[in-house]
């Protein structure tokens, strides 16, 4: 009966563990968000320090969301997300920076 012994994976689309991860993917969710907020912001000049704002909060709650994720699901759309933030971050430094502006 080695059936009745398999485990539920289909329980959480990240954790294929079979254990709940409510810190990692709660990072995710927000490096995801950041990631896209970034991005979509910096394709406007005048937005720069939204998106390199929300690009360098991204890029650190993805590193560190990198650091103790513990499964590849996770770590795969936190890439996607680090990404994201890195491209929106750069961006909006060209733009004007993360106190364009503000100072003079």
């Amino acid at each position: 009966m080695a059936q009745a012994m398999r485990r539920n994976t289909a329980s959480s689309l990240l954790a294929t563990d079979g254990k709940p991860h409510p810190v990692q993917d709660t990072l995710l969710a927000v490096t995801l968000i950041l990631g896209l907020v970034a991005f979509v912001t910096a394709m406007f000049h005048h937005l720069h320090l939204l998106s390199s704002w929300a690009g360098l909060v991204g890029i650190i709650t993805g590193g560190y969301g990198q650091y103790i994720s513990e499964t590849t699901r996770e770590r795969f759309l936190m890439v996607i997300g680090l990404g994201a933030a890195a491209i929106g971050f750069f961006l909006g430094m060209a733009h004007g920076g993360l106190f364009g502006g503000l100072f003079g």
